[in-house]
């Protein structure tokens, strides 16, 4: 399969302090990486990085028909002001507003094109309603909606179920799930949850702060990094 992302030898600092050193991996079509790691691994940090949110210190980021722009990206949190009503509708095309170049205006195709993803994610009968007024897996509905009407070939995830209770949490892998197997996007998802993570990627990046793993789920699940993630947080290996 064609390859999307390419990281190659990645190392970031932040302040002059290295937080990521040679990192490589690659996000082909129809990936699902999972992106894993202990706290302060950078996860965060790497996908800020690919977004072009923070400088690189050295390595490769290389995009393949795809720029930077054309990455949907669903952030642990959006910032609204309490003080402003936003329509699911209005968050959702807001996906496009880098997209508009010079026209102040949406054009019917990107109308119609929220509209399929408000579809998508079963929140088109809520598009009247404010934002702000859903429940926390509602809200990451309209995310992923919007993240979707940026990207059509990839989007990058950071921490979505954190705060969902366990069915929204359920559902939401559900959901990102039939978008990467049936809509042909591929998803990058910045996790903790790895238990669940590896039900539904097909590929696992392992940031540590001394080794780490790039491969397929299968080779993780069997790998050192997951058993010893098992064994600390005392729960059965399903696999």
């Amino acid at each position: 399969m064609e390859k999307l992302l390419e990281c190659k030898n990645l190392c970031v600092s932040i302040e002059g302090k290295p937080v990521l050193n040679d990192v490589s991996f690659d996000v082909c079509e129809n990936d699902f990486l999972c992106i894993v790691g202990e706290n302060g691994a950078g996860k965060t940090t790497l996908t800020n990085a690919i977004l072009g949110l923070l400088p690189i210190a050295s390595g490769q980021i290389l995009l393949n028909g795809i720029g930077k722009s054309d990455i949907g990206y669903l952030p642990q949190k959006l910032k609204l002001s309490n003080n402003f009503p936003a329509s699911v509708k209005e968050v959702v095309m807001s996906g496009f507003v880098g997209k508009r170049f010079f026209s102040p205006f949406y054009s019917e195709t990107q109308r119609c094109r929220a509209d399929d993803s408000m579809k998508l994610m079963n929140i088109d009968k809520l598009k009247n309603r404010s934002y702000l007024e859903l429940s926390g897996g509602q809200q990451q509905r309209v995310l992923l909606a919007r993240a979707i009407c940026a990207a059509e070939k990839l989007v990058f995830l950071d921490e979505p179920v954190t705060g969902l209770d366990p069915l929204a949490s359920d559902n939401f892998y559900k959901l990102l799930n039939h978008l990467n197997k049936h809509h042909g996007v591929a998803v990058v998802m910045v996790s903790h949850d790895i238990k669940n993570s590896v039900k539904y990627c097909s590929k696992v990046l392992h940031l540590g702060n001394k080794e780490r793993f790039f491969g397929s789920a299968e080779e993780y699940i069997e790998s050192g990094f997951y058993k010893a993630y098992i064994k600390r947080e005392g729960i059965e290996n399903e696999f």
